[in-house]
């Protein structure tokens, strides 16, 4: 077969070759270059004809496939589908390219986001194998309503892994799965009572301190000391109900000491209040030995833990749970099963079989080993570039940091002189429900999307926009 076709593939770009084929393919598509109906090269083909490797040429096929330029047809090959060209934006100067790395299509070089992953550690073809032969398998299974508290074949799984690795002690029976934790949060409120009265980290995480506003209940801030949640301060509070998260405090990243975890326990099991552990990165830890989950030192019944699937796997499967305690899970029982489950069916089985073939834990080793690397490349960056002009906080474990800047800039003008660089960083002043940061502005670097490169570029950005260093 004589292929014509003639894609100018860079290898000096930072653009992954993959996306420069897929974008070449759908602009020839775009432009009418290539007709409906017309077959494109077989992977085989293109790969030696490129001098490229198969499986860039079948990455850059998927993504046309998934947005519907071209059509596989079995044992015929692709085919160019017909596009509405009147509908289509052909001279974009930027297209709409699919990005595995993670890029983020936005006026910031640089965005130093807490909430981004590493993408190119995805195992994408595992995943996308596993996800089709779950459905082809199951199909018409996963078409209509599943178990109110999900799956049990992945709670199941879920109860394996914790007690393995966080030594979480509870049967598949106690988990309920939700679409996300902020949903939990919403359901669990409605098992405890919005009478209850709430404590929370100050400062703490916004998104669910807005969730204990929002749904009405009265919510109390308990200030951190070098240990995480202050004890004594708690002790002298109304609270029956208290939220932290002592694997990784956010955003201070305090990973709570086993001796302040006993005395928090101490403190549910006396007041016979409940504690809400959200153990949102427990993976992630960099220095020391792993530290048992709060819920699997508890033997009173006192603790709810909350974990997800968002920073160890990819945010948009929202698949979140929680372990309910004996004596909440019969209220959940007898009143709040009518709320049916938010996490779709294939998604729930695909993450099943994922894990029950051992691709999970190969993943998360994997991923433990990017963020290391990564994480010690920023801080070498800062140590290097910014020296003495900053304090590095919460470098223990997670995905972010926070950096405290001594150059007499606010927070805001940290930020915007940042953004002056096209560097994108962070407040950490809406995390505060009443103290006052302004004393040591900090903001705070997430690092779990961004490369070396890209970071080394940052942290030299930064550097000029502070004028420090």
């Amino acid at each position: 077969m004589v292929i014509e076709i003639t894609p100018f593939l860079d290898t000096n770009k930072k653009e992954p070759l993959y996306v420069q084929l897929y974008s070449y393919f759908k602009n020839e598509i775009q432009k009418g270059n290539m007709k409906t109906g017309e077959k494109i090269p077989s992977k085989r083909n293109l790969a030696r004809h490129l001098a490229i490797s198969q499986h860039t040429v079948e990455t850059a096929y998927e993504q046309l496939i998934a947005e519907g330029y071209v059509e596989s047809k079995p044992r015929k090959g692709l085919y160019v589908n017909e596009i509405l060209q009147d509908s289509l934006l052909i001279h974009q100067s930027k297209p709409n390219v699919w990005d595995r790395s993670n890029h983020v299509e936005n006026d910031d070089e640089i965005d130093f986001s807490h909430g981004q992953i590493a993408l190119e550690e995805f195992p994408y073809n595992v995943w996308k194998k596993i996800a089709n032969a779950t459905f082809s398998k199951e199909q018409d299974y996963l078409l209509i309503n599943g178990d109110r508290q999900g799956e049990f074949s992945l709670r199941e799984q879920i109860a394996h892994y914790l007690y393995q690795s966080r030594g979480v002690r509870c049967v598949p029976d106690q988990i309920v799965i939700g679409a996300g934790t902020q949903y939990l949060l919403g359901l669990l409120i409605l098992i405890l009572g919005r009478q209850s009265i709430f404590s929370i980290e100050d400062p703490g995480f916004h998104r669910t301190r807005e969730v204990f506003y929002d749904q009405g209940v009265t919510t109390i801030p308990i200030s951190l000391d070098e240990h995480g949640m202050n004890v004594e301060e708690l002790n002298k509070s109304n609270a029956s109900i208290t939220y932290v998260t002592p694997s990784h405090q956010f955003p201070m990243g305090i990973v709570m000491p086993i001796n302040r975890r006993m005395e928090l326990i101490q403190w549910a099991k006396e007041k016979k209040a409940f504690i809400i552990e959200d153990d949102y990165d427990g993976e992630f830890r960099y220095k020391g030995r792993p530290i048992p989950a709060l819920q699997g030192l508890d033997s009173s019944g006192r603790v709810i833990y909350l974990g997800t699937f968002s920073k160890s796997f990819f945010p948009s499967i929202r698949i979140s749970y929680m372990v309910l305690p004996p004596s909440l899970l019969q209220i959940y029982h007898e009143r709040y099963t009518i709320y049916k489950q938010t996490v779709s069916r294939l998604h729930q089985m695909t993450m099943f079989n994922f894990m029950k073939e051992g691709h999970w834990e190969r993943h998360l080793h994997k991923m433990r080993t990017t963020y290391r690397r990564k994480q010690k490349k920023l801080l070498e960056m800062i140590h290097f570039f910014l020296c003495k002009d900053v304090v590095v906080i919460g470098a223990d474990s997670g995905l972010h940091i926070l950096l405290s800047v001594h150059n007499g800039m606010t927070e805001n003008e940290l930020i915007n002189a940042a953004k002056t660089k096209k560097v994108k960083v962070y407040p950490t002043s809406i995390y505060f429900a009443t103290q006052d940061p302004k004393d040591q502005p900090m903001v705070l670097l997430g690092f779990g999307g961004l490369s070396e490169p890209e970071m080394e570029k940052g942290v030299k950005l930064l550097k000029e926009a502070w004028n420090i260093g």
